[in-house]
């Protein structure tokens, strides 16, 4: 009931939780009134939520902090300061060990400056200026504002820019301004133009257009050069939001600062739409010889090198991605184009050159995503080309055994399963940064006596999600059971998808780790089975693997039956609607619409008739299959007659959209974890 009231908050939903809390007792009581207090809130129905707040806080012990806290949250919202002072009064003492006892005081700061009180705001606010709270956007808005009404202009003005420089993308960064305008210390055009690129490098495309646009229309002492950049930069933004023309490229005005080497890349960019190669590496060469350090020289160059790449130009992509590491060795793509080139080597052939770049990759970027390639391949050259088998095998057992649960160490032991008769020798230099990661504290007994368990639970039922990760952390030992606990509590209402997203944002690196040495309840939870009646019963029906069905589920919706993608794409396999309907017709579903594909046995049902078809397609061969499900057929053909791939494994590596290639190693990957958790289940 509290989830349902916390969805829709209908008058149905709040009188059936109120009526729950006046039935019951005790904690059940305090979590019901918490329910409903915070859909009160939600709905901006303050004066009710502080009344459900103080029911919640006489009715149980569990959960008083919370009733407090937020009631006093609510109080503010309600404009009734004092309610929130005796609330928040003292909180730490009444409230030990609260996850908000490092926020109450800067409610309670707020409070006072609702009364009318900087001086106390700013007793409150001080003591904690060494604190770890005192950097947070909010600690630094209220300092301001209490420095500001405490008429300590100066002070507050450093506050302000201090928030607005250190933390840009806050939504305190943008109240900052405005104070600093309201006091007579308004930003400069440098500081605005510092928030802007923040909000471009954000990806917030549309906000940062905004910001250049209203420096160069609200600063008269501006010159003509710095009006000209910003209109460049505002430029990019309309760019990045595909609403940029050549013609109003041409537009713009020339400079000569960066904002020059700015147009130049724009000018490549739509060269590289428009597939005028010529034009993009004239302009490419252009921004080298002018703009050598320039970031967007850097950026044109990655681009390049992924146009060439898509375009089945290897030799033009090794030259892009090359002279990027020559004039940008510590760029963020470094270690992406050093392993594009490696990888082209080798499927030019030039086994000794990709050797050397293979050896570098491993050696130079240490821990990045591209090591446990770098490894396989570099030992597919010791074994088939350089003959080197012990060495082979030492690479490969390097990336089995730091790697355990990768695509790459399900190759590696298939190829040390053929080598397993080779001698000994030592292993190469360069595998000596490679080392299996340390077994994190695991356990799978979560602590029932736990209060923080103990809150979560409860906070799960009064339907407050939001703060049972950060309950169950707050746990002097939730590093040792704390992921498995949330997703046992997600899992424990039905909520498969919460539970699973939870275990990957644990941050545990259960890849990683042997299989043996995690509890099992962990990887159940990692890879859930909901509807594997359904799914067992169509896969059969179909003829295709049921771990491969629920391993493609499991990446497409996270078994969110109601999920529906940016491309129209519905429920647990992500079927288009056009797709269901055809198949529908074919399996003798009446009256179809899209709608039945938000249904667990109708998706199944025609996802895995339409996954058979597409394996029929692709000859049985199931990485072509799954680059297709996510790609679609026309790239995936392309993909398949445009090279002389020795085996599919080097298929795989040559997939060029890196979410297609990412999606068939994850899938593949899962599916041998699938298997693994029904073995141990025997």
């Amino acid at each position: 009931m509290a989830q349902q009231l916390a969805a829709n908050r209908s008058a149905a939903a709040y009188a059936g939780v109120q009526a729950y809390a006046s039935s019951h007792p005790g904690e059940a009581a305090s979590a019901a009134y918490l329910a409903v207090a915070h859909a009160y809130a939600l709905d901006h129905r303050y004066a009710e939520a502080v009344t459900a707040f103080h029911l919640a806080a006489s009715s149980g012990e569990a959960l008083s902090d919370y009733a407090d806290y937020l009631g006093a949250q609510a109080a503010l919202q309600a404009s009734r300061p004092a309610d929130a002072y005796a609330l928040l009064d003292r909180f730490a003492d009444r409230h030990p060990d609260s996850i908000f006892d490092p926020n109450a005081p800067i409610l309670l700061a707020n409070a006072h400056l609702q009364q009318n009180d900087p001086s106390g705001a700013l007793a409150v606010l001080e003591p904690l200026l060494t604190s770890p709270q005192a950097s947070h956007a909010d600690f630094l808005l209220v300092l301001g504002r209490a420095y500001q009404m405490n008429g300590a202009t100066q002070q507050a003005t450093v506050t302000y820019r201090a928030l607005y420089r250190s933390l840009p993308l806050s939504p305190e960064a943008a109240q900052a301004r405005s104070q600093l305008q309201v006091i007579g210390a308004p930003l400069t055009a440098a500081e605005r133009k510092v928030h802007a690129d923040s909000l471009f490098n954000a990806k917030r495309y549309g906000d940062a257009s905004a910001e250049y646009h209203s420096i160069e229309s609200s600063d008269s002492s501006l010159s003509q050069a710095d009006r000209n950049a910003l209109e460049i930069y505002a430029a990019v933004c309309d760019l990045k939001l595909k609403n940029l023309s050549r013609r109003d490229v041409e537009r713009l005005p020339a400079t000569t600062d960066d904002s020059a080497a700015l147009k130049l890349y724009m000018q490549a960019e739509l060269s590289r739409s428009e597939n005028d190669r010529q034009g993009h590496d004239t302009l490419i060469a252009q921004m080298v010889q002018q703009f050598p350090g320039s970031r967007w020289t850097e950026e044109a160059l990655y681009s390049g090198g992924n146009m060439y790449l898509l375009r089945h130009d290897p030799e033009q992509a090794i030259y892009h991605y090359s002279l990027l590491l020559k004039l940008f060795p510590g760029s963020t793509y470094a270690p992406s184009a050093h392993w594009r080139v490696a990888w082209m080597n080798y499927r030019l052939r030039r086994y000794a050159e990709a050797a050397r770049l293979m050896d570098e990759q491993i050696e130079h970027y240490t821990g990045g995503t591209e090591v446990p390639s770098a490894l396989y391949w570099r030992g597919r050259i010791y074994e088939d080309t350089e003959n080197n088998l012990s060495q082979a095998a030492n690479f490969y057992r390097a990336v089995s055994d730091a790697y355990v649960n990768y695509y790459y160490a399900l190759l590696a032991r298939k190829r040390l399963a053929v080598l397993r008769d080779q001698p000994a020798t030592a292993p190469s230099a360069v595998l000596r940064g490679v080392h299996a990661p340390e077994i994190p504290p695991l356990t799978d007994l979560v602590p029932e006596n736990d209060p923080h368990y103990i809150k979560a639970k409860l906070l799960a039922n009064a339907a407050l999600n939001e703060y049972i990760g950060p309950e169950i952390q707050s746990s002097a030992t939730a590093e040792e059971w704390g992921a498995l606990g949330q997703a046992q509590i997600y899992e424990s209402y039905g909520e498969h998808t919460r539970a699973l997203q939870s275990m990957k944002h644990s941050g545990i690196p259960f890849f990683a780790l042997p299989f043996s040495e995690v509890p099992i309840a962990y990887w159940r939870l990692l890879f859930p089975q909901p509807y594997w009646s359904d799914i067992t019963q169509d896969s059969q029906a179909s003829g295709v693997d049921p771990y491969l069905v629920a391993s493609l589920i499991r990446q497409e919706s996270e078994f969110n039956a109601g999920a529906v993608s940016r491309a129209n794409a519905y429920g647990l396999m992500q079927l288009l609607p056009s797709v269901g309907k055809v198949i529908a017709k074919r399996q003798g579903v009446k009256g179809f619409n899209a709608s039945q594909l938000l249904n667990p046995a109708v998706n199944l049902r025609l996802g895995t008739v339409n996954l058979r078809e597409v394996i029929d397609r692709y000859g049985g061969q199931i990485e072509y299959t799954l680059a297709a499900y996510n790609a679609g057929d026309v790239p995936v053909r392309q993909w398949m007659a445009s090279s002389d791939y020795k085996d599919v494994p080097e298929f795989v590596e040559s997939i060029p959209y890196t979410e297609t290639r990412d999606y068939v190693q994850a899938i593949l990957r899962n599916r041998e974890m699938y298997r693994a958790i029904t073995l141990a289940g025997r």
